[in-house]
């Protein structure tokens, strides 16, 4: 199975990032995760941050002439704004300059003060960040490069900005990724993202943050990954978990969860059809996907889809919200530290590395291998397989 573990704080002189079980021999060069990073930092509405610091990697582990050695790979994002913060953020015995002691609501800030009795929410707010998603991403680079051997696809797009959302069904696939990252704010609908720019832009008028939707893609998922066994292994429960993980994130849906609520069964279930071609299927079609392509807590086949919903920034460009300065036990607003109006384009890539990590992990457990020609040829035998387990391949 995949694991991964980030370390590292916003402002601090680097984020790291180690991933275990990549099998052997997997192609991986600085410019392949370099390039998932550029795409965290599209977006309209993202505040100067963006224009400020550079992601430059340095990898320290796991990797020699670009290939993994099956070794845990370990990653440096390096922080290019590390020497304004040498002093305030430094690791020797010190005090800091000017503590944080108004917390912003809606952030970690009071209530990791609160856990951890800290006296300032610099304390909090650096590991709390979404900068921590930056090492996310490197991990999920790694994720969607061992995917691709099994033709595994992920694709991320917007679907909602504060109130414009885009109409259902525009679903972009492996091949629009580049149409989908032209977009200013990852929006796969022209006229929707006129719109969703137009909103941005009334909210950065009233120093405002806006929240939305972001939906999730994995295409060439195999049917199977997951199981029905256990509670800890059903391949929603992973995800959710996953998903809801990332910062700002208030909900998940997979596939169409929650209109189906509402629904008859008639009209919420993906009817089975035979189609000996769909091979990965094991020679079944869903002809429609309510289901987000899980059933049962396993993969069927289908295109794994989840819709992710970011609430609004907590950090405003123009502080309004009520808070209590924890030093004084007065009432003020809350500290200001630099800010995106939205970060919903960058959540989409975000999405994309967990869903791969996700995906990848429990594509390792069913198939196994210590390199890459193992796990691709495993994968091959289980596909070609797939047909024998239905009664209609088997001899009368």
């Amino acid at each position: 199975m995949l694991r991964f573990l980030t370390a590292g704080e916003s402002h601090g002189p680097s984020l790291t990032v180690i991933v275990e079980g990549l099998p052997a021999g997997l192609p991986i060069t600085e410019e392949q995760i370099g390039e998932d990073l550029a795409r965290r930092r599209l977006g309209y509405g993202r505040g100067p941050r963006m224009r400020f610091e550079r992601d430059v990697l340095r990898l320290t582990g796991g990797i020699r002439h670009g290939r993994t050695l099956g070794s845990p790979v370990a990653i440096e994002i390096l922080n290019s704004e590390w020497p304004k913060w040498e002093q305030e953020m430094s690791a020797a015995p010190g005090v800091p300059s000017d503590k944080l002691t108004t917390p912003r609501p809606g952030h970690a800030d009071l209530v990791g003060m609160q856990k951890y009795a800290f006296d300032d929410a610099r304390d909090v707010l650096e590991r709390a960040s979404a900068r921590e998603t930056a090492a996310r991403v490197v991990a999920g680079a790694l994720a969607k490069a061992l995917l691709r051997e099994i033709g595994v696809s992920v694709v991320s797009h917007v679907v909602r900005i504060g109130a414009v959302a885009t109409p259902q069904g525009a679903r972009p696939g492996p091949a629009d990724v580049a149409r989908v990252d032209e977009s200013e704010v990852r929006c796969f609908d022209p006229p929707s993202e006129a719109a969703m720019i137009a909103e941005i832009k009334a909210a950065a008028k009233d120093g405002d943050s806006l929240g939305g939707i972001v939906e999730v893609i994995a295409y060439g998922v195999p049917v199977g990954l997951g199981s029905y066994v256990h509670w800890d292994r059903k391949m929603d429960g992973l995800l959710a978990g996953a998903l809801m993980s990332i910062q700002a994130v208030k909900a998940v849906e997979i596939g169409d969860g929650m209109s189906q609520a509402s629904q008859r069964g008639s009209q919420a279930h993906d009817a089975i059809a035979a189609d000996a071609s769909f091979t990965r299927g094991g020679g079944y079609v869903r002809k429609s996907d309510h289901a987000g392509g899980l059933e049962g807590g396993m993969t069927s086949g289908a295109p794994l889809i989840a819709k992710v919903a970011m609430k609004p920034l907590a950090t405003l460009n123009r502080p309004v919200l009520e808070t209590v300065d924890v030093a004084t036990g007065e009432s003020t607003v809350s500290f200001k530290e630099r800010t995106d109006v939205t970060a919903v384009p960058a959540l989409g890539v975000v999405t994309e590395a967990m869903m791969a990590l996700v995906v990848a992990s429990e594509a390792l457990r069913k198939f196994g291998g210590d390199s890459v020609e193992e796990f691709a040829r495993n994968h091959a035998n289980y596909v070609q397989n797939l047909g024998s387990t239905s009664s209609a391949a088997r001899p009368a």
